[in-house]
């Protein structure tokens, strides 16, 4: 008895430590699944995506496939930038190496195929931080093919190509500061590119197929993800090519013509709509190759010795050459801006029609300490409102603002759209710089009021001052500077349209028809300084423009001038509008500098283009028909009679050379477009003529001198600017220099300009 007592109590504290092993191991597995259960309902039900993501990812490897960048067209249905295929190549230093390929080969073939250095590409064959490194994007069809060639004769499995697009501007330089650019990643970067980048992008698709543990694709393995993604929307602009080419050619040639030295730029705008038919600015790149400067700018870089210097200049050069002057640049815009006060005064009815004004040179304004300056120092007397348009008096519209007075004249300013940006669907858009309410419109300083009413000391840019205008013209409505009619998806649905609705009225519609009258006389009525823009058969307004540059002056430096012309046809029923500037002509060619000499010309040459393209047909005088180009006609096989007499009815005096009956040869060669009047060798003979002639020098002279010079040269001209009628018209610009030798019968491009009293 005592022994099994003993034994019990051996036992019992056996079992409780069995027990409470039992219990503790109970609890814990308990806890443990409890734990497991929670970690497995984070991983299979509350992280499943994510963890389903990441094995995705892990277990297979995708290919993006680029979506086409959107198409963009001119008005007329012209692409004007496109997307190309093209192809990326990649290296995968893990395959190289997994695969024992010869890095040192693969980098040379590249390097030289390519054209790319051979270190750096041997540096991505070992870089192994990184599935893929890229060797070069964008290469041709041609190129990708001749890789392909090389990667299956060596069997490489390190080297890839992949279908990418290139985006491509057919018309290379051709509103480039419209169109903009892309970037090597696809991206828009500036102009329209960058303001519609997202639709014009689209949305990429891939391919995604298994890969191994190590990364590797698993070409024969069946599983496929299919991603078509969505090509980009196209753009329909209201740009018209044509439109924009002959601007250009213009703003060029006057560049050169007048050595002018910041570039300038030209704006032509349908009134009605706001619709930009033409932009243009310059300087100007080739958005195929945005990064290249001009060769001049280069040799200027490269003369800076100091690397970082050289670096600095070459950004602050491209810079300057993707800047959209009309957009961008803020400037005083001078005396074209009189338009918006004279809408004022006759809107407000501060002056009528019949107001008359006498200017002495100078007039005083309160506030002011010096008197007010007319451009004209000895003053042009008394005038009505339309001479005093014409002559662009100072004093006239200095009047003409206090009489508006400073409050209306503030009002009037924001009725227009002066205070805010237009809106323009480009990036980069400058806001005006104008005065506070409180200093515009103090009772006893009204110096702000008087130079505002001629242009001067505020800052606007280009595109407000073309919309400003506008809303003047087209029967007083405000319109909305836009550059893109309407945008369609890859299905051909319109997503996006510019509304057609009429815009707010700014002024009454007898305003808008008085100032058209006055702008007329300002180009076809005697003495007015727009005279070098009138264009025969054709009814023009405009306003000329010089604005010095305050700034600089007040600096000390040498006085530099913006010189501007604003034109308006056809000014009976405007459509369409031309803005036109030139910043700093240079001071050395002894030509007057002004709007009226410089710039209106040059408007005028663009609507002696504009007007018949868009379907309006001259009404010629016979005073017009007389000096006018005409073109030559073709006079083979003719007998001398038939020749004497096809010349004439052309246009054209003759002179034939030679005893024979039919017409065998002549001078200048049929289709050749020439002054008329000019007079036709008519060869009737074997007789030859020298085969070259010598340039003679035609500055200075007026239309029938320089016509003589050349016709006793054996040469011929062609003009544009100022109309040949106009007797103080004189040439300032030749084609060819003096001296030069070119074949007889070859035609001169003159340009003719009054600079007679032309004003500002």
């Amino acid at each position: 008895m005592h022994l099994f007592w003993k034994d019990s109590a051996a036992v019992r504290p056996d079992r409780m430590i069995l027990s409470r092993t039992l219990c503790l191991l109970t609890v814990c597995g308990v806890v443990a699944f409890a734990a497991l259960t929670a970690r497995l309902w984070n991983v299979q039900i509350k992280d499943h995506d994510r963890y389903e993501s990441m094995a995705i990812e892990q277990q297979t490897k995708e290919t993006r496939i680029p979506a086409k960048r959107g198409t963009i067209y001119d008005r007329n249905g012209n692409a004007m930038a496109v997307s190309a295929t093209a192809y990326s190549v990649y290296i995968c230093p893990f395959e190289l190496k997994r695969y024992g390929e010869d890095a040192q080969a693969v980098a040379a073939y590249l390097a030289e195929t390519l054209e790319l250095d051979y270190d750096s590409v041997l540096k991505k064959c070992g870089d192994a931080s990184t599935w893929y490194k890229t060797i070069k994007t964008k290469i041709t069809p041609e190129l990708a093919d001749e890789l392909r060639a090389y990667i299956s004769a060596n069997q490489l499995h390190s080297l890839h190509i992949e279908e990418d697009t290139k985006r491509i501007y057919p018309y290379g330089t051709v509103a480039c500061h419209l169109l903009g650019f892309t970037g090597v990643d696809g991206n828009g970067l500036e102009g329209l590119e960058a303001q519609y980048d997202g639709l014009l992008a689209g949305e990429n698709g891939s391919v995604s197929r298994l890969a191994a543990g190590d990364g590797s694709q698993m070409l024969l393995q069946s599983y496929e993800a299919y991603n078509p993604g969505k090509d980009g929307c196209d753009l329909n602009l209201t740009v018209d090519l044509d439109i924009q080419y002959i601007a250009e050619k213009y703003l060029d040639q006057a560049i050169a013509d007048y050595d002018v030295q910041n570039g300038g730029c030209c704006i032509v705008m349908d009134v009605n709509t706001g619709g930009i038919l033409a932009m243009a600015s310059r300087e100007n790149y080739d958005p195929n190759d945005y990064l290249a400067v001009s060769d001049e700018v280069q040799a200027q870089i490269g003369s800076i010795t100091d690397a970082d210097a050289r670096k600095g200049a070459l950004a602050q050069a491209r810079l300057a050459q993707w800047r959209n002057r009309a957009i961008s640049d803020t400037y005083e815009p001078g005396s074209v801006f009189k338009v918006v006060t004279l809408a004022m005064g006759l809107e407000s009815g501060a002056v009528t029609e019949g107001s008359s004004f006498y200017c002495g040179g100078t007039t005083t304004v309160p506030g002011r300490g010096k008197p007010l300056r007319c451009w004209k120092s000895t003053g042009h007397g008394s005038q009505n409102l339309t001479e005093a348009v014409q002559h662009s008096c100072n004093v006239a519209f200095c009047r003409i603002g206090l009489s508006v007075g400073a409050p209306r004249f503030y009002d009037f300013v924001e009725r227009f759209g002066l205070f805010s940006k237009t809106g323009i669907d480009l990036p980069g858009e400058a806001g005006s710089q104008w005065w506070t309410w409180d200093v515009f419109c103090s009772e006893t300083n009204l110096s702000q009021l008087a130079a505002a009413s001629f242009g001067q000391t505020f800052n606007i840019t280009p595109v407000q001052l073309a919309a400003a205008i506008s809303s003047i013209v087209n029967g007083g409505t405000s319109v909305s500077a836009h550059t893109v009619q309407s945008v369609t998806d890859s299905d051909g649905e319109i997503v996006y349209e510019a509304s057609e609705e009429a815009g707010v009225r700014v002024v009454s519609s007898e305003t808008s028809s008085k100032v058209c009258g006055i702008l007329e006389q300002v180009v076809s009525g005697k003495g007015g300084t727009g005279r070098n823009a009138y264009v025969a058969g054709y009814r023009i307004g405009g306003k000329t423009g010089t604005s010095e540059k305050v700034a600089q002056d007040a600096a000390g430096g040498a006085k530099e001038y913006i010189v501007s012309f604003c034109g308006v046809a056809p000014i009976d029923d405007p459509e369409i509008l031309v803005l036109f500037l030139l910043d700093t002509p240079g001071a050395q060619t002894g030509i007057y500098i002004s709007g009226g000499v410089m710039a209106a010309p040059a408007v005028g040459n663009i609507l002696s283009e504009v007007l018949p393209y868009l379907g309006y047909e001259a009404q010629y005088t016979d005073t017009d028909s007389a000096v006018l180009d005409a073109v030559v006609p073709d006079l083979s096989g003719m007998t001398a009679q038939e020749a004497q007499q096809a010349v004439g009815e052309a246009g054209f005096a003759c002179r034939t050379v030679g005893r024979g009956g039919t017409v065998t040869g002549q001078l200048p060669a049929a289709g050749a477009e020439i002054a008329a009047g000019s007079k036709i060798l008519i060869y009737l003979d074997a007789a030859g003529y020298d085969s070259s002639a010598a340039v003679p020098d035609l500055t200075g002279m007026t239309f029938i001198q320089a016509r003589t010079a050349l016709e006793t040269a054996g040469l011929y001209m062609d003009t544009t600017g100022a109309w040949p009628g106009n007797e103080d018209a004189v040439v300032t610009a030749q084609s060819e220099e003096e001296g030069a030798r070119i074949p007889c019968g070859g035609v001169i491009h003159v340009t003719l300009t009054d600079c007679t009293d032309t004003g500002q």
